[in-house]
Order: C-alpha cells, then structure tokens, then sequence
C-alpha cells in the first residue's frame, strides 16, 4: 500500500480519511490521485472545495472531503500550516476522532495512542471474548483501555497498523481465515465457534426511501444544472434540475414534475430508472430528457456547454448518466 511506512502526518491522514467507508483496493488509487493534486496542507487549503471534491468524485461520503479541506484551513490558520503534533490538537481538527487522531499520533510522531476502528473492535473482542454491546461508548472505552496496556509503548505505530490489517485481511467479518490464524489457540471465539456471534452489535440502521427526477434540458449544446447546498448526501455536488417526491414513480407523479417545472408544450422522454444505495438510503432516481428548450433560469441554476460538464464534481451515480446522453448533445 502506498502509504505504508509514511510518516508526514499529512498523508497519514489523508490515507486514513479515504479508508473510512471504503475498501484498500478502492482507496488506493483515489489515494495517489488526491496527494498528487494535493501534495501538502497549504495546496489543499488553498484550492477551491470544487476541485477537492471533483478529485474525490467516486469515492462517496462526501463530508470527509468538505472536513478536510475545512482542517486544512484550519492548519494554515491555527499552526502556521504547520499538522500538530500533540494527540489533542489533532482531535480538534474538523473531521477528526478519536480513532483517526490516534492513528496519526502513533504512526507519525510515536505517542502511544491505540486506535480503535471496527477492524480492531473485532479481533479483541473475538480473541478475548467481550460479548459487550460494540454500539456502547463504554465498550468502546474499555477496549481502548484495554488495547492501551496491550500497546508497545515503543513502536504504538506499528502496533496499530498491524492490529488493525489484521482485521482487515485475517480476523474478517465473514469467514474469518481461523485455520491459520496464530491467535487460535487462546482465541475464545474459536474455541466456543462464536465467530458469527462476535463482535456484538445491536444498534440496527434505519433505511429512508427516497424518490429523485432529473430533468435533463438540451438545447444548442448547453444543458442547466445546480448545486446541492443543503444538508443533506452529496453537499456542494452538481446535479441536473431535481424534484423529489414521497411516492413510487407514476405518471401522476410524472404529470406533477412536469407542471412544477411549466414545461408547457415540451414533454421529457423518459431515459432510465435506476436503484441507488447509500448506508442510510435507498433512492429511486428517474432520469428525463427534454430536447431543444431551456427553460427560464432560475436563481440557483446554472447553464453550460455540455463539454464543461466534467469541470463539475457530480455524484458517481450522475456522472455515469452522461455516457447514456451525451449523443443527444
């Protein structure tokens, strides 16, 4: 891995942001792409959030881009452009917990700080048999304090990066590679088979179901669309002109968006329907055509040639939606 044996916290961090949420395998290369447009604090404070988030375009979760780029500002503000070195000072940079704070402390400047993500949740709790809630802060704490005296004070980078891979790659979630495992001996849920059971975890996500049309306009090579601003998933993303309903699409629902709009004569084509999972939502996400009009801009809209559209930082699921138009440009 291209960040293993780094020590400028800088990377440190950057590689322990696009690892929550997302796979090594997949991490990776946005990894390289993101150090390479950015190489130091001070160009990823001093570039717009737009070019932040259009190298992070793929990657989802979207707030750890818009965190870090408010952290960096903060480094530039706060300490000289200069990453803290103390485990407190990192800890309050926007973004930043208890876990990636420890994880940039031990591995760059050696303080003895154990990080505990779920990797590491995991494998002490199956190797020694905490049968505790992992969803409780107070199961959380006392491994953490327990993973403190297991620490080697000498080398907690080290300590760490190995507990925590060794989650990653051995003690997995499903199918854990147990015939191998140098643990197996003294590993309690080995022993007891309890290795579906363990980690204990009963906090349980609810699922929102949402509704999305996109309206795309064509005329004369130019097409309109917005920016997400609110609080809500893909914040300071683009997107086509959006109406979100309560309901299954119908035509109804249909006959609705296309009133609300004032299309008038100029009736969309139906393109494509597509099912979208995020970890907290499910969307429905309709995609419409309409030729040869632009309607009246609005405040919030925004026209522009089609081939300026990869300037603009869309979610993934969006910006494959172009290869399926972009003849009708």
């Amino acid at each position: 891995m291209p960040w293993r044996g780094e020590t400028d916290p800088y990377r440190i961090w950057v590689s322990e942001i696009i690892l929550q949420q997302t796979r090594v395998n997949q991490g990776w290369d946005y990894y390289l792409r993101f150090v390479e447009r950015f190489p130091d604090v001070k160009s990823l404070a001093d570039a717009p959030l737009k070019d932040v988030l259009h190298i992070w375009q793929g990657l989802g979760y979207y707030s750890r881009a818009r965190n870090m780029h408010k952290a960096a500002q903060q480094i530039m503000q706060e300490h000289q452009g200069i990453f803290p070195r103390n485990y407190l000072e990192i800890r309050k940079l926007k973004g930043i917990g208890n876990y990636t704070a420890a994880a940039i402390a031990s591995i760059a400047f050696k303080l003895p700080y154990p990080a505990v993500d779920g990797n590491v949740l995991r494998v002490i709790t199956r190797i020694l048999g905490i049968y505790d809630d992992i969803s409780q802060q107070k199961t959380v704490q006392n491994i953490t304090q327990l993973c403190q005296k297991l620490m080697d004070n000498n080398n907690p980078g080290d300590f760490n990066q190995a507990l925590m891979e060794f989650g990653a790659i051995q003690c997995t979630p499903k199918n854990p590679k147990c015939e191998i495992c140098p643990f197996a001996n003294c590993c309690t849920a080995f022993q007891k088979e309890h290795q579906s059971l363990l980690p204990v975890k009963s906090l349980k996500t609810k699922i929102k179901e949402r509704f999305f049309h996109y309206f795309i306009f064509i005329k004369e090579n130019k097409t309109i669309i917005e920016q997400r601003t609110e609080n809500d998933i893909w914040k300071n993303l683009y997107q086509f002109p959006l109406i979100e309903t309560e309901m299954m699409c119908d035509m109804s629902v249909e006959t609705q968006c296309i009133t609300s709009l004032h299309l008038g004569k100029f009736q969309p084509v139906f393109l494509k329907e597509i099912k979208h999972k995020l970890t907290h939502q499910h969307l429905t996400i309709r995609f419409y055509i309409v030729n040869d009009y632009l309607p009246k801009k609005k405040g919030h809209w925004i026209i522009v040639f089609a081939e300026d559209l990869k300037n603009y930082p869309f979610p993934v699921v969006l910006s494959r939606i172009f290869f399926i138009f972009a003849p009708a440009f």
